[in-house]
Formats: structure tokens, C-alpha cells, sequence
């Protein structure tokens, strides 16, 4: 019964599975950053694209 015991008492894993929710929480909130920033990037660039289209 005690390495039942043992292995309940065991904390280590619950550590390990949080630092993971927390790397997958910055991850996505990374993801989402990049996708608005390459959205107005995109736009950005079409305008100068189309003004230097219209200049030559």
C-alpha cells in the first residue's frame, strides 16, 4: 500500500502538466498576435504595392 501512497502523494507530474497548459496559453496567444499583425501587414503592403503600380 505504501507505493500507492507514494505515487498519489507525488506532485512532480502536476508541475509538469501546468508549465505545459502555460507554454499552450502563450503559444496560442502568440498564434493569434501573428495572425492580426499579418493581416495589417498584408494590407500595408497591398496599398504600397498598388500606389507603386500607379506611380510607374
Amino acid at each position: 500500500m505504501e507505493p500507492v501512497a507514494a505515487f498519489w502523494n507525488d506532485k512532480r507530474g502536476v508541475t509538469a502538466i501546468e508549465y505545459g497548459l502555460i507554454a499552450a496559453l502563450i503559444a496560442v496567444v502568440i498564434i493569434a498576435l501573428l495572425t492580426g499583425i499579418g493581416q495589417s501587414l498584408n494590407t500595408i503592403f497591398s496599398r504600397v504595392n498598388a500606389n507603386l503600380g500607379v506611380a510607374a
